[in-house]
């Protein structure tokens, strides 16, 4: 069967999705445009800074997508097969994540864009608010750990003998000054937004050509960095990246990655479309899923490794920590907040189809999902007429490019929280706060093995999901609160709650079985044990706190 046959309908329905039930959400928020919105009242030229919505949509696309919607789309066709995987890429982005982000982000424009953590303490309590910050900094952690050592293997990308990370790496630090440039142009000399677009656009283009075309001393230098290495100067960047001025990187680095993203779709659409592909991957891989996760039900592990492609409390941090601070009006929330979410949604499908035309047992399937992901996207854009070789080296920098956006806005919002926690208002303290936020990702990455984001994904996925339903729990009872219909999010976190529950239970049971029975635990058996255990005592904890408020609530109306 032709792969169009198949996501074709996933596409309508996620339009449906948009318009029909993102028009029911929007109708139980009630957007009003007639009240300003922080980014307006509270300019201050740093971090609340009005933003076009096209501009704002890119740079918040690029945050929330990365390379979750890729990775976890990819491991989860692998493991379980596609059928399940897109089944639930489209329930989850239209019931669950989309309501996540669009909520969450309306949430936070609606109390001068504090996080959802403040919105917790207003609504819930003090004690809670604490616990859900701890919980936000641990995901945020976990997903920087996860995040930088996949940008540090495609630095040291391989296929049939042929380096291709140097390549990348140099186009990656060339993109990276383009942002830079783009920056002080668009605020510092004024230049009008299409300008910048005409000039930019075009020189990504030619920093994706240029990277394999620098010199051989300077591709043999990045050849020789180690993937540990490479861990320590992504960390670096993200500490340099998280403490200057958003408009000085940050939205004209995004700006530019939405492009490369929505370049990727193209070419993704293109294959779908016209490249006549029949799929040759298992709809259901019971093989591969039994030998991967013996036997243990596909229910949670599937929602926990798609991640992102359907939902993700990461992008309710994004929404309210950057996102809100930027943006100019209340409807502005439904195409970034929610139609955002089924846009990643297509990126998800779209990486999907890169494993469905492939055969079990293919070479492939053996890389990073990174590799994976770009050869996919090398052979829809070889239909265009583009040289192999340039269009994997597109693909290549557009993954790492996913993974920069996500890398330092995890820092920066993993700064916030930290400060909030601590009560740490001096601007000078947020550099304090930013060591400490990613000085766990260094001892991780340092201690782990070869390729430890492996490690990482399963606590990175699970922490996202619970992430997420605790924030739809937050979200709940400000809804239940202040009169609205609180249905659409209890539902989903209550959903959420189950699965990312039973997640943590089944990673940490094994480790907690072993360490009774007197067997000893590797760095990796340590790290998922403990994390579970602390994750699920968290979750627990902002659950009961939550019960216990509302229970009061009802009990004084009455």
């Amino acid at each position: 069967m032709n792969i169009l046959f198949i996501l074709l309908p996933c596409f309508i329905l996620l339009a449906l999705g948009y318009i029909f039930y993102g028009r029911v959400i929007a109708r139980i928020i009630k957007l009003n445009n007639d009240t300003p919105t922080p980014a307006v009242c509270m300019t201050d030229g740093v971090d609340y800074v009005p933003a076009k919505p096209f501009l704002l949509l890119g740079q918040h696309f690029s945050a929330i997508a990365a390379a979750g919607p890729i990775a976890g789309p990819i491991l989860a066709g692998i493991y379980f097969g596609w059928l399940p995987t897109i089944i639930w890429i489209i329930i989850g982005s239209i019931f669950i994540g989309g309501v996540h982000d669009f909520t969450a982000l309306i949430a936070s424009v609606r109390h001068k864009a504090l996080s959802i953590g403040e919105i917790v303490k207003q609504y819930i309590s003090k004690p809670a608010f604490y616990l859900f910050l701890c919980f936000v900094w641990l995901t945020l952690v976990y997903v920087i750990s996860a995040f930088t050592d996949m940008t540090a293997q495609t630095f040291k990308t391989v296929l049939d003998s042929q380096s291709f990370g140097p390549a990348v790496a140099g186009s990656s630090f060339m993109y990276l000054g383009l942002g830079l440039l783009m920056g002080v142009c668009l605020y510092k000399f004024r230049m009008p937004l299409w300008l910048a677009t005409v000039i930019f656009v075009p020189a990504v283009v030619v920093v994706i050509w240029a990277g394999p075309q620098l010199p051989q001393s300077l591709l043999d230098f990045f050849g020789a960095i180690s993937a540990k290495e490479w861990d320590i100067i992504l960390l670096l960047y993200c500490f340099i990246a998280s403490v200057i001025p958003v408009w000085l990187l940050l939205q004209s680095r995004g700006y530019l990655g939405g492009f490369l993203l929505y370049g990727t779709i193209v070419a993704g659409l293109v294959g779908v479309f016209f490249g006549g592909f029949d799929v040759a991957y298992p709809a259901v891989n019971l093989d591969g899923f039994t030998s991967l996760f013996n036997g243990k039900p596909m229910l949670p592990l599937l929602v926990i490794t798609v991640a992102c492609g359907a939902c993700s409390g990461f992008h309710a941090i994004v929404g309210s920590g950057t996102t809100s601070k930027q943006l100019c009006k209340e409807s502005d929330a439904k195409i970034i907040g929610y139609g955002g979410m089924l846009m990643e949604a297509v990126v998800a499908l779209l990486a999907l189809s890169t494993i469905m035309f492939l055969k079990p047992g293919d070479a492939a399937l053996k890389g990073d999902p990174g590799m994976v992901y770009a050869s996919g996207l090398a052979k829809y854009a070889n239909l265009l007429g583009i040289d192999f070789n340039l269009a994997l080296a597109f693909g290549l920098l557009a993954f790492s490019t996913f993974i920069y956006d996500t890398l330092d806005v995890c820092t920066r919002l993993g700064r916030y929280v930290f400060q909030e926690i601590f009560g740490w208002q001096s601007r000078n303290m947020q550099y304090l706060a930013t060591f400490f936020t990613l000085l766990l990702p260094l001892v991780f990455l340092m201690g782990a093995k070869e390729q430890a984001y492996k490690i990482a994904w399963p606590l990175f996925g699970t922490s996202n999901q619970l992430l997420a339903s605790l924030t739809l729990l937050g979200v709940s009872v400000w809804l239940w609160r202040t009169g609205k219909n609180a249905i659409i999010t209890i539902i989903p976190m209550a959903f959420m709650l189950v699965m990312t529950l039973w997640s943590l239970t089944t990673m940490m049971v094994p480790g907690i079985k072993n360490l009774v029975g007197g067997k000893s635990l590797d760095f990796q058996g340590v790290l998922i044990t403990i994390t579970s255990i602390v994750l699920f005592i968290l979750a627990l904890c902002v659950i009961g706190v939550t019960i216990n408020v509302v229970r009061k609530i009802k009990t004084k109306s009455v």
